[in-house]
């Protein structure tokens, strides 16, 4: 599974407001709260992302084994 945890935690450490950042990167609410609920977003997102944030996608997501 993947997960938007740093992402969250990068906004946190920054003060970074969740709206200020749909605003700096052009997302949509919707895909907003897709990174919210851990849902799938397009690398497209990501890399809009990080540039806003001037970070890599490892500082925005993290992988986290399922267990069977």
């Amino acid at each position: 599974m993947i997960s938007y945890k740093p992402l969250q935690k990068l906004l946190i450490d920054r003060d970074i407001k969740k709206q200020e950042l749909l605003k700096m990167t052009g997302i949509s609410s919707a895909t907003m709260a897709k990174l919210n609920t851990n849902e799938y977003v397009s690398l497209e997102v990501i890399d809009k992302i990080c540039a806003a944030l001037d970070c890599q996608p490892g500082d925005l997501l993290e992988h986290i084994p399922e267990h069977k």
